[in-house]
């Protein structure tokens, strides 16, 4: 039987902080198991067309100083909303400039403090079973949540004296969101909690059987 297959979406050729180059190895070795992972930085890939025939779209778009055309916002909209499933990490953020992208990640980028360690409290959901609490320097992200998404929490992270959101999960139509915020870069792919993370996030959002 053939492995269902996922898109991987970001930037090799001019990418300003985030490269997909080494990235796409892990999340390839990560997701092995369950699904054959295609890499691009064709933004055109995020039409309706050519993104119906993926059980998963992982989007680590570096799109801070781009536009996200209708149509590709419509093939996102359409295709999370008729049953596929959409993981975000990190830069995946900057998708959120658009309102309607915004609405289907659950919560708009609005800034970031220093790269530092970090401390992530972990939730309970089936993407984090078997997860601990963990530290990984990473950016802590900053978001606007819009009252009207019915979002899980997955991990927190500390930031004077608060917890913040550091991921979450959501339904969308028929389809399945996970926002990861961790993945500044290739080295935090190789930690134990966000492999694990990322595999059951790909599990989970791409509604594959789980045999235990």
């Amino acid at each position: 039987m053939d492995k269902r297959k996922c898109l991987l979406l970001g930037d090799y050729t001019h990418p300003r902080f985030h490269p997909l180059q080494g990235v796409d190895q892990q999340i390839s070795e990560i997701l092995n198991d369950l699904l054959t992972v295609q890499c691009s930085e064709n933004k055109k890939m995020m039409r309706i067309e050519h993104l119906g025939s993926y059980d998963l779209c992982i989007a680590y778009n570096e799109l801070w100083n781009e536009t996200v055309s209708p149509q590709q916002t419509a093939g996102l909209l359409s295709y999370v909303s008729g049953g596929g499933g959409l993981i975000v990490l990190h830069t995946g953020a900057s998708l959120t400039k658009r309102n309607e992208l915004a609405q289907l990640i659950g919560g708009r980028f609005n800034g970031h403090t220093a790269y530092e360690p970090m401390n992530f409290k972990v939730l309970e959901h089936d993407i984090t079973e078997g997860v601990e609490d963990f530290q990984l320097d990473e950016e802590p992200y900053h978001f606007e949540f819009d009252p009207f998404t019915d979002r899980t929490i997955l991990l927190q992270y500390e930031s004077e004296g608060q917890w913040l959101p550091a991921a979450w999960c959501h339904s969308y139509g028929l389809g399945r969101v996970v926002f990861l915020m961790p993945g500044h870069h290739e080295s935090s792919f190789r930690h134990p909690a966000l492999r694990k993370l990322i595999l059951q996030a790909a599990t989970w959002a791409a509604r594959i059987p789980v045999s235990n």
